[in-house]
């Protein structure tokens, strides 16, 4: 499977787009190679759908061939078809057209308006399938980068112990030579203590200015000890379980999938919990228009809006009243779209999620900075 996940500055540059004949496109596709035929087949109905649609506004004729031969292009790259990941998103303007292929399972989509259709994009900048692997033991420790689009790599770290007994000087653990204070099994624990602060010194610089989680791997009470003099913030709680020294980094980033998607479940518990405690105080909404109101005065927080859902109509600049319509035109643009992209340029939170994920069941929520 080949993945290119959008970075927070794409989807800025996709947010910030302002022009008629933006054209969004989504499609489930397949990364066998085999399959592709279908899923080209399925993106050039869609693309005739957004013709369509481009035909009935009012861009002119010369725009809409001009993106209708962008979208025949990309139905025609066999080269890239040979190469696809579970979902395919395709922005297209007369000048080009700007392609992700995402890890997540994507329903069809097409999307005309004067702004592109980024809000199934998020579900992979909310939980991107991206962290350190850290293997710890007696024997040694490497940090391994796990990522959603690239083979798992070790990183190389400068000044990174040899193992716990050279780290301290000893030619083993067991070494009684020293300071009568350090031996039996509390000496054990101080020895590896000072292990566990060598490899956290040479951690510190190479992990400096990331926001990704570190998972362990490791056992105790070796564990516990790293935990203790550990200051990277992004550090979580569950722990690959085993001895790190017997598992290959392709094995440590199959493990690495499901601590990732346990520690996504939580933060998404204890957003619920969060919310259901701001409600009260006039900090916690589920409606569509108060929420469009309060994205625009800057005082969201943190909104949930369902990754599948479809609000077709239009938000006020100055005010954030919503104006909505039956269906999709080229005119209109998605609603939960607009108020996503009011609430990242406020420097808020925009999580993309599964309805059954979201408070109150309905299409979006959000905790807000201050009531409105």
């Amino acid at each position: 499977m080949h993945t290119d996940i959008p970075t927070q500055t794409d989807v800025e540059r996709l947010l910030a787009v302002r022009r008629p004949g933006c054209v969004s496109i989504y499609l489930p596709t397949s990364p066998i190679t085999a399959e592709a035929n279908a899923d080209r087949i399925e993106l050039k109905n869609l693309s005739a759908e957004a013709v369509e649609q481009l035909r009935a506004s009012d861009l002119d004729a010369g725009s809409v061939d001009e993106i209708h031969e962008v979208l025949e292009d990309l139905v025609d790259d066999e080269a890239f078809w040979a190469r696809q990941a579970n979902s395919l998103a395709v922005f297209a303007t007369p000048e080009g057209a700007r392609t992700f292929r995402v890890p997540n399972r994507l329903t069809s989509a097409v999307e005309v308006s004067d702004r592109f259709h980024v809000k199934p994009l998020l579900r992979s900048v909310t939980f991107p399938q991206a962290a350190f692997v850290l293997a710890l033991s007696q024997n040694g420790a490497r940090l391994v980068e796990v990522g959603a689009d690239v083979p798992a790599l070790e990183v190389r770290v400068p000044d990174m112990p040899r193992d716990a007994a050279s780290s301290v000087g000893k030619a083993s653990l067991g070494d009684r030579s020293a300071d009568r204070r350090i031996q039996g099994s509390e000496g054990l624990k101080v020895r590896l203590r000072q292990y566990a602060r060598r490899v956290e010194e040479a951690l510190r610089p190479v992990l400096s200015g990331h926001d990704v989680p570190l998972i362990l791997a490791t056992t105790e009470p070796l564990g516990t000890i790293f935990r203790a003099v550990n200051t990277y913030p992004h550090l979580v709680d569950p722990v690959i379980a085993g001895n790190p020294d017997e598992a290959t980094d392709v094995a440590l980033a199959e493990a690495s999938r499901d601590v990732l998607d346990a520690v996504y479940a939580q933060e998404l518990a204890d957003l619920r919990d969060r919310y259901a405690e701001r409600v009260p105080q006039g900090r916690g909404s589920d409606d569509l228009a108060a929420i469009a109101r309060a994205a625009t005065f800057g005082a969201v927080d943190t909104v949930l809006l369902d990754i599948d859902e479809t609000v077709p109509g239009f938000v006020g600049e100055e005010d954030g009243t919503i104006t909505l319509d039956a269906a999709d035109d080229a005119a209109n643009y998605g609603v939960l779209d607009e108020i996503a992209r009011r609430v990242l340029l406020s420097r808020g939170r925009v999580l993309a999620v599964r309805r059954e994920d979201i408070p109150g069941g309905g299409p979006i929520a959000a905790i807000l900075r201050y009531p409105v």
